[in-house]
């Protein structure tokens, strides 16, 4: 004799609808409470009673009763009946509170501009919620690092995430201290830097040095440079060069205080153009967390209101 399947956890629907009718000896009735059609009912029940192996039900044409299998799986099944349905009226419930932990990955210097300023008041609204931030100018696969979202240039995003633009296009421009310009002079063109100490730099996590990006006539390239200093921090580079190190390639916002007090001099700016600038970035979600989509809001929000460019 073939063995029958047994229940299975999965079969709780199935269970659910043979407690309707247990409980109003009506396949009706049950039906509407449970908002199917009567012969699907009797089509679930029908197949409970083949996985069980044993009649559940006497039914008539003008009335239902309980079997004795029926009333003893009753019995025993009601206990676990009731705590899923709680268990989903619960799950159901904290949908609409945010809670429990976000992970977020974000370049440092996008974290200085666009979630410090919205940290304070997040936490207010959301205390139940913790953002877990990690500040990494590393690239890296934001999912199987078990990153919930990300704040990145736009060149280094993964093509299946979702991106929404943060802040403005970024420049990046050549600098040096008028003492190594006195000692060394200005290259006229970015190829002159290969003649000269430049301050390398490479991306957290990577091997290979960024080669430092121009434009003319619309038209992208690239200068590998040499130099005595190689380092992965923007600031430092900033600061070696303000000290006479050498020439160094960085955002013209960060050294736009030193370039004003005359402690750096920008070069090559003809050959500066603006590139992508800072996105939110997440994997697309079904069914996103509502602890995520607070973050996600809240930053947006944060955004538009310092009158910063948002667009997707």
């Amino acid at each position: 004799m073939p063995e029958r399947p047994m229940v299975q956890p999965a079969d709780y629907g199935a269970l659910r609808a043979f407690a309707a009718v247990a409980e109003t000896l009506s396949f009706a009735r049950a039906a509407e409470t449970l908002g199917v059609s009567s012969s699907a009912l009797s089509q679930t029940i029908r197949g409970l009673e083949d996985r069980v192996g044993a009649r559940l039900l006497n039914r008539t044409t003008r009335s239902v009763s309980l079997t004795e299998a029926g009333t003893n799986l009753l019995h025993e099944a009601r206990p676990a009946i009731d705590a899923l349905a709680a268990a989903f009226g619960r799950a159901r419930h904290s949908e609409g509170r945010p809670a429990g932990v976000v992970k977020i990955l974000s370049f440092r210097i996008a974290a200085d501009i666009f979630l410090l300023p919205m940290l304070a008041r997040f936490q207010q609204n959301f205390p139940a919620v913790v953002l877990d931030i990690t500040l990494d100018d590393a690239v890296v696969d934001l999912v199987a690092a078990g990153f919930d979202a990300g704040i990145r240039v736009g060149e280094v995003i993964e093509r299946d995430m979702v991106a929404v633009k943060l802040g403005d296009a970024i420049r990046q421009i050549a600098v040096a201290s008028p003492a190594y310009i006195a000692e060394c002079g200005a290259p006229d063109s970015p190829a002159d830097l290969l003649h000269h100490r430049c301050i390398n730099w490479r991306w957290p996590g990577k091997t290979t040095l960024y080669e430092w990006e121009f434009c003319e006539n619309d038209r992208w390239f690239s200068v590998a440079v040499d130099g005595p200093l190689i380092v992965n921090s923007r600031a430092f580079a900033v600061q070696a060069a303000a000290n006479g190190v050498g020439i160094a390639f960085v955002k013209d916002s960060d050294a736009a205080g030193l370039i004003a007090e005359g402690t750096l001099v920008p070069l090559l700016e003809q050959w500066s153009a603006p590139f992508e600038g800072f996105y939110l970035c997440y994997p697309q979600q079904r069914h996103m967390a509502p602890a995520i989509r607070a973050f996600i809001d809240a930053l947006t929000a944060s955004v538009k209101a310092g009158s910063q460019p948002l667009a997707q």
